[in-house]
Order: C-alpha cells, then sequence, then structure tokens
C-alpha cells in the first residue's frame, strides 16, 4: 500500500498440478464457499429435526444449477454471438486460439443466471423428492449470500470484475490489467453479501416458529439483487454494448429478482379471505 492505494498483482494460481491444469484461487473460494453454505443449511436441518439423508443430493443438485446457469447466463446475456460461433466452448474450459485449443478454464460465469440454475434444480428436487419448494427455498436463501461472498473474493483473486476509477487518493490498482486506483467492487459484493447472510441466520434464529413460507427468499433476492443493482454503478462493464446501455445489464438482470422479492413477502402477508 502506497498513499492510500493498494497494489494487487496476486498470481490467480496457486499451482500448478500439471503443465496443464492449474489450481486456481478462484475454483479454490467457490468450493469453500459451497462447502461452508452446506454446513450452514445442515445445521438448520439439525435446528428443525429435519431429515437430513437427501441433503447431500440436494446439494448436488444445487452445485449443477449453479454451474450450468452461471456459464449459460454468461453466455446469453453477454456474449452470445461469440459462443454461439463457438459452441464447444460453452461446455469446456478451452479456447481456441490459432487453431488450436488451450485449456483456460471457465472464464465466463454470470451470477444471475446462477441464481436462476439454482432455482430450477431446486424445483426439480423437491418435485423427486417431494419436498415443500418454499421451506427448501427458505433454507437456502440463508446460506447462498455466503456461497457469492466466497465467489467474489475469488474474482478479487483473479483481478476481474473490478470496479470504475475511484478518481481519488485512494482504491486499489489492478496491476496485472493497468495502473489506475479502482473500485474494488468485488470486496463490496462479498461484505454486503456476508451482511446479507448474517441478517437472514439472525432473522430465522429470532423466528419462533420458523414458517416463513417464502418471506426469507423474499428478503434474500429484495437485499442480495438491491445491493447487487447499487454496486453496479461503481463497476465497469463486462462487455462492450453496455456502454450504450442506461444501465447494465447486471442492472437490468437485478431489477426482476427484485419485483420478485417484493411479490413474494406481499403475496405472502396478504390475509386470507
Amino acid at each position: 500500500m502506497k498513499d492510500g492505494i493498494f497494489y494487487w498483482n496476486t498470481d490467480p494460481v496457486i499451482i500448478w498440478i500439471t503443465e496443464s491444469f492449474p489450481l486456481k484461487y478462484y475454483g479454490l473460494l467457490f468450493a469453500i464457499g459451497i462447502l461452508i453454505g452446506y454446513q450452514i443449511v445442515k445445521w438448520i436441518y439439525e435446528q428443525e429435526n429435519a431429515p437430513t439423508e437427501n441433503l447431500e443430493k440436494l446439494t448436488g443438485y444445487i452445485i449443477v444449477g449453479t454451474l450450468l446457469g452461471a456459464r449459460l447466463g454468461h453466455v446469453l446475456f453477454y456474449q452470445p454471438d461469440y459462443y454461439f460461433d463457438h459452441p464447444l466452448e460453452i461446455f469446456l474450459p478451452i479456447q481456441e486460439i490459432n487453431g488450436s485449443f488451450k485449456f483456460i478454464g471457465f472464464q465466463g460465469l454470470a451470477s444471475h443466471g446462477g441464481v436462476i440454475g439454482v432455482f430450477i434444480a431446486i424445483i426439480w428436487y423437491s418435485i423427486k423428492f417431494k419436498t415443500k419448494l418454499l421451506w427448501i427455498l427458505d433454507r437456502i436463501a440463508i446460506a447462498g449470500p455466503i456461497a457469492g461472498a466466497f465467489i467474489r473474493l475469488g474474482n478479487f483473486m483473479n483481478s476481474e470484475i473490478y470496479g470504475k476509477p475511484t478518481n481519488g487518493n485512494w482504491g486499489v490498482v489492478f496491476e496485472r490489467d493497468d495502473l489506475i486506483p479502482r473500485h474494488p467492487t468485488q470486496l463490496y459484493e462479498a461484505l454486503s453479501y456476508f451482511l446479507i447472510s448474517a441478517i437472514l441466520i439472525y432473522t430465522y434464529k429470532k423466528s419462533k416458529n420458523k414458517e416463513f413460507n417464502g418471506t426469507l427468499f423474499g428478503v434474500f433476492l429484495i437485499l442480495l439483487f438491491l445491493a447487487r443493482f447499487i454496486i453496479e454503478f461503481f463497476k465497469e462493464n463486462q462487455v462492450a454494448f453496455e456502454n450504450q446501455m442506461t444501465l447494465n445489464m447486471g442492472q437490468w438482470l437485478s431489477l426482476p429478482f427484485i419485483l420478485a422479492g417484493i411479490l413474494l413477502i406481499t403475496l405472502k402477508r396478504k390475509p386470507s379471505a
């Protein structure tokens, strides 16, 4: 750090397992976030004496839904033209360079797509195992922001998805890209997600009957995507076409989730006839 500016130049790779296969901070933090989220949901199951035998299966559904949803979300929302011309790169961690393929890992995951993928996976799980959908969503919502926070820490380690110049004597310089002090928006998001998870855990613990009926999930949607909407004002656009938009893609995609959360809470609070 120098004069209030933090210089960041960490190698995203922890170690090369083989000459072509790296272990990256992003993947490690992603896994840690999933594991911590799993432990939180397991604790909730134990608090309510809910059977945990299918929890591992639920976790598997969520992981697959997260990865597929996040990947397809990035493809469809941000770079459809490129990936439709390079279909192999949609699901394979490779990139075609000068006629040959190189392993690069998955470098495009959209959080909005990930949430949609998780929602679809949970619906599928609830039908298959005959579990109440809103009951699952309320409990997963408590742990979800934790996983999101660790993913954003992974983005920070990768020096990606950073913010606009701070125009001040503070900020983070991501030396792998340029020497401009920027808003560390990855850290802004990570901190906000940790706070949201703390609020949801507190709300859960203070509730006596634990009958949320979707309201916790609604609060999760409102808080998380409102935070995302606000932080996007400080974030660099990810693709060029966003420069011509009043709101960027992340903000437009956040609005339906916020409205869905408001609608869900409103419907659940509406007295029955």
